[in-house]
């Protein structure tokens, strides 16, 4: 099958695409700014040429009836697939899923302030995006149970893959020199990553380590970039801040450092956590026992630690890390055997193969069999959105990472 997809998230499908067999993937998605340009790869992936909702809409419409079925991911991704006419496929991580733009005033626990300040009009045309989808997926117990509150069909596929061309043990180490046992932490610096914690544990502990931060930020809101912010100015000597990397040269640092110190709060892996563990590195990450993860039928732990993210179990942890070989090595062979079953890419491809083939048996063509007043309505939806969604891009501080010039091209 021919498979259209449409945005992306932590390279996810952009990874799907590459191990693929009984389908191909072709990948479109939205013009990258920021941290993305280094983040997110870029080869064999076509980009969205405007900002404009219509013109995408209109590129969407041009090539459609080359697919058989679509995939959106993350809700700009869906939105282009709704106003298009396709069936398509939703598939969810993170934040997409608990804080969905069809709720009022979606909050996020660590915030006070709202992440979505949609009005009324703008809520009911995400809601039908979202009811209007042929499967909605997503991975993970918590994230499952936040899309079954809204979709008594949600599908959970645990199974998330890992590139294992970029993320192994023989990837070779970075070439510097290392003075005292050396953590990397590649994740995004925010309070939703637990960096809170971590800056209440690190004076806590009694080992001699360094830690290598990248220099990346969650910022959700005005409020989000005060707290970070004020996370380093307080930042505990151990840290070092160090520069973003392409995520080709991910595998290089991962390697390079003798543990990871991945996300305290969420109780969750995510990518980071799984990378460096398929490189054989001792990862630190906070694991809630409640988010098991089923395969093949059977519910399992990750066994990653701490199971608590109280800072002084959080000390104690790093401090048996950096001082413990044996304890190392055992917690390296548990969790590659975890995510060796858990992201193995030919296991991962054979899950989503058979959604593609449950999809195609559930509409035999890509477009939406719609009556032609729906049409019409969704047109005017589409007017109205792309009306609200300039105004907003016209207030963004984020159009210093595109540059006036190249947002300016991309807005016409």
């Amino acid at each position: 099958m021919n498979i259209l997809a449409i945005g992306d998230t932590a390279d996810n499908i952009f990874t799907l695409k590459k191990f693929l067999k009984k389908s191909k993937i072709h990948l479109i998605t939205f013009p990258r700014k920021g941290d993305a340009i280094l983040t997110n790869s870029k080869e064999e992936i076509e980009f969205f040429d405007s900002l404009l909702i219509s013109k995408q809409v209109k590129k969407i419409e041009s090539i459609k009836n080359n697919f058989d079925i679509c995939l959106a991911m993350s809700w700009s991704g869906a939105r282009i697939a709704y106003l298009a006419g396709l069936n398509y496929i939703m598939y969810f991580v993170g934040n997409d899923i608990t804080t969905p733009p069809f709720l009022s005033k979606g909050k996020i626990s660590h915030l006070k302030n709202p992440i979505h300040e949609k009005n009324f009009f703008e809520r009911r045309f995400y809601k039908k995006i979202f009811d209007d989808a042929i499967f909605c997926i997503t991975t993970s117990k918590e994230y499952y149970d936040h899309l079954k509150k809204y979709r008594k069909d949600a599908v959970r596929i645990d199974r998330v893959i890992v590139d294992n061309i970029l993320f192994n043990e023989n990837i070779k180490p970075i070439n510097e020199n290392k003075n005292k046992f050396t953590f990397l932490s590649p994740q995004r610096i925010g309070i939703e990553k637990g960096h809170d914690i971590i800056w209440k544990a690190l004076p806590l502990c009694k080992s001699d380590f360094e830690i290598l931060q990248m220099e990346w930020y969650i910022q959700n809101n005005e409020e989000e970039i005060k707290i970070n912010k004020k996370l380093i100015e307080e930042k505990p000597s151990q840290i070092k801040l160090i520069p973003l990397v392409k995520r080709k040269e991910l595998g290089s640092y991962i390697t390079f450092a003798d543990a990871i110190l991945g996300q305290l709060k969420s109780g969750i892996q995510g990518s980071i956590e799984r990378d460096s563990a398929y490189c054989k590195k001792p990862v630190i990450c906070y694991t809630n026992l409640k988010n098991t993860n089923i395969i093949d039928d059977k519910e399992i732990i990750p066994p990653f630690l701490p199971n608590s993210n109280k800072p002084e179990i959080v000390a104690k942890l790093i401090d048996k890390i950096v001082g413990s070989e044996e304890f190392r090595a055992d917690l390296v062979k548990k969790q590659y055997e975890f995510v060796n079953e858990l992201c193995d890419p030919e296991k991962v491809v054979n899950d989503w193969e058979q959604i593609f083939e449950n999809t195609r048996k559930k509409c035999r063509n890509i477009n939406r069999k719609e009556l032609i007043f729906k049409k019409t309505f969704q047109k005017i939806l589409a007017n109205i959105t792309e009306k609200m969604y300039y105004k907003r891009k016209m207030r963004d501080k984020n159009i210093k990472a595109w540059g006036e010039s190249e947002y300016q091209r991309l807005m016409k």
